[in-house]
C-alpha cells in the first residue's frame, strides 16, 4: 500500500465540518440536535446576487485565473476604502474560497507561523499539511482573547533568523471578539520584520459597524483574506478574495503561479453574481444582521453566565467562547473538552466544539459555541417588518436556540 506523509497522517477531517456532518448523521436517526458546531451564516443570500447568478448561469468560459476583471477591480475598491490603502485589480486574487487562499500563501512562503491561541481550526492543520514549524502565541480572556503586543515581541525573540508569518482574524473565531491594540501590534510586526495575514471573514460583522483592520497601520506588510461566505451568507458558493500590497507583489505572483495549477478559476457564474455584493448598497441587510447577532449574543452570554459559566462577550460574528470550569467537576466521564462536548452531544443533542480543537489546552474545559440554529430569512423579516424589535423577537425568530440554550442550563444544574 502506498504510505501516507507522516506529516499529515493523524490530521483528520475539520473539526468543523465534522461535527456537522456527525449532527447530520444524528438528525436521520431521528434525534433532536440543536446546532452550535458549525459557523455557518444563517441569513440568505441578499437576493439581488442570486438573481445575478441565476443571470449568469450561461456564463461557461474559463475566467483569468487571478479573476474576472470587474470583480476584482469592485473588490479592490472595496478594500481601498475600508482598509485605507491603495489597490488595484491587480493586487486582488479571486479564489474557491478564502480558506484555500490561505492554504496557498502558507503554500509559497518559506516560513514559521505564529497563531494566536485560540485561533480558527484549520491555520494549524493548513501549516502542518505543508510541514511548517507552528508557535502558538497564548491568549486569555483579560486580553479579550487575543495577542498583545508584548507576547508577540517575546515570541519573536526567538525567531530572529527565520521568515514569520502572523495569522490574525478580527471579530475572531473562536471567540467573537475583536482586537483592540492593532496599532501598538503592528510596531511589533515593523519591529521583527514579519508578513502579517489578516483574515477579515467576519469584519463587516463587527456589531459596532467599525472595519477595524491591521492593514490601517501597517499595509504594506498585511495581506487581506476574505469573501462572501460569512457576512453575504453565501458560504456553499466557494469563492473568496485575497489583497496583496504592491510591497508582496512577488508573493501574490507566485500563489497566482499555484493557483494555475491547482483550482485553475473559479466557477464563473458565481463570480458575475459576486459583483453585485461590491456594487449595490447592503447597508441594511447588514445593519439587521448585525443587530440581530447582537440580541442572540448577548442573550446566550446572558442566560451562560447567570449559572456560572464564563464567557467573553462576543463583538462580532456568532461565536462565543464558554468556560465550564466553575460548574462542572472534572471525572472519569469529563476528565477534559473534548470529553465534555461528546457527553454534552449524546445527553441532549447539544453540539459544540472543544476549545482544543482551536489550539487551547484540551484539559481545560472551554468549548466554542456558534448560535446559527435559527432561520435567517425569517429574523430579517421579522427586523424589516416592524419599526421596534418585537419582545417576544427571539421567541419567533430563534425557538431552537432557546430551547438549546434552555437544555444546556438544565444539564448543567443536574451534573
Amino acid at each position: 500500500m502506498a504510505k501516507i506523509k507522516k506529516n499529515i497522517v493523524d490530521i483528520k477531517t475539520s473539526a468543523t465540518l465534522a461535527i456537522n456532518e456527525l449532527s447530520q448523521l444524528l438528525e436521520k436517526e431521528g434525534k433532536e440536535i440543536f446546532k452550535f458546531g458549525l459557523g455557518q451564516s444563517p441569513f440568505p443570500v441578499p437576493k439581488t446576487i442570486v438573481e445575478e447568478l441565476k443571470k449568469n448561469a450561461k456564463q461557461k468560459n474559463y475566467i483569468n485565473v487571478s479573476g474576472l476583471l470587474e470583480l476584482r477591480e469592485k473588490i479592490a475598491e472595496y478594500h481601498s476604502l475600508k482598509n485605507k490603502n491603495n489597490y488595484s485589480a491587480e493586487n486582488v486574487i479571486i479564489g474557491p474560497g478564502s480558506k484555500e487562499l490561505i492554504f496557498q500563501t502558507q503554500l509559497v512562503l518559506d516560513c514559521e507561523v505564529l497563531l494566536p491561541s485560540p485561533s480558527w481550526v484549520s491555520y494549524e492543520p493548513q501549516a502542518q499539511i505543508l510541514n511548517k514549524k507552528i508557535h502558538w502565541i497564548k491568549t486569555d480572556s483579560s486580553n479579550n482573547w487575543h495577542i498583545t503586543p508584548k507576547e508577540l515581541d517575546k515570541t519573536c525573540q526567538n525567531l530572529q533568523e527565520v521568515e514569520k508569518l502572523l495569522i490574525l482574524n478580527s471579530p475572531n473565531n473562536p471567540s467573537g471578539t475583536t482586537h483592540n491594540n492593532f496599532e501598538l501590534l503592528s510596531s511589533i510586526v515593523k519591529k521583527n520584520n514579519m508578513i502579517v495575514l489578516s483574515d477579515e471573514i467576519y469584519t463587516e460583522l463587527d456589531f459596532s459597524g467599525n472595519y477595524k483592520s491591521i492593514s490601517h497601520f501597517c499595509p504594506e506588510r498585511t495581506i487581506i483574506s476574505s469573501g462572501l461566505s460569512k457576512w453575504c451568507g453565501a458560504g456553499g458558493w466557494r469563492i473568496g478574495s485575497i489583497i496583496f500590497p504592491k510591497e508582496l507583489n512577488h508573493i501574490k505572483n507566485m500563489v497566482r503561479t499555484v493557483a494555475s495549477e491547482t483550482y485553475t478559476a473559479v466557477s464563473a457564474p458565481i463570480q458575475f453574481a459576486a459583483i453585485k455584493a461590491f456594487t449595490e448598497d447592503h447597508t441594511q441587510y447588514l445593519v439587521n444582521s448585525r443587530k440581530i447577532l447582537k440580541i442572540i449574543a448577548n442573550y446566550i452570554y446572558n442566560e451562560l453566565t447567570q449559572i456560572g459559566i464564563k464567557c467573553q462577550k462576543p463583538q462580532g460574528g456568532f461565536y462565543m467562547l464558554c468556560d465550564f470550569s466553575n460548574v462542572i467537576k472534572q471525572s472519569n466521564e469529563i476528565s477534559d473538552g473534548k470529553s465534555l462536548c461528546k457527553k454534552i452531544l449524546n445527553e441532549i443533542g447539544f453540539a459544540m466544539l472543544p476549545g482544543s480543537d482551536f489550539g487551547l489546552e484540551n484539559e481545560i474545559l472551554i468549548s466554542r459555541i456558534a448560535f446559527v440554529d435559527f432561520d435567517g430569512t425569517n429574523a430579517l423579516n421579522l427586523i424589516e417588518n416592524n419599526k421596534k424589535i418585537p419582545d417576544d423577537f427571539l421567541q419567533i425568530a430563534c425557538p431552537k436556540i432557546i430551547k438549546g440554550i434552555k437544555k444546556l442550563k438544565e444539564w448543567i444544574k443536574n451534573n
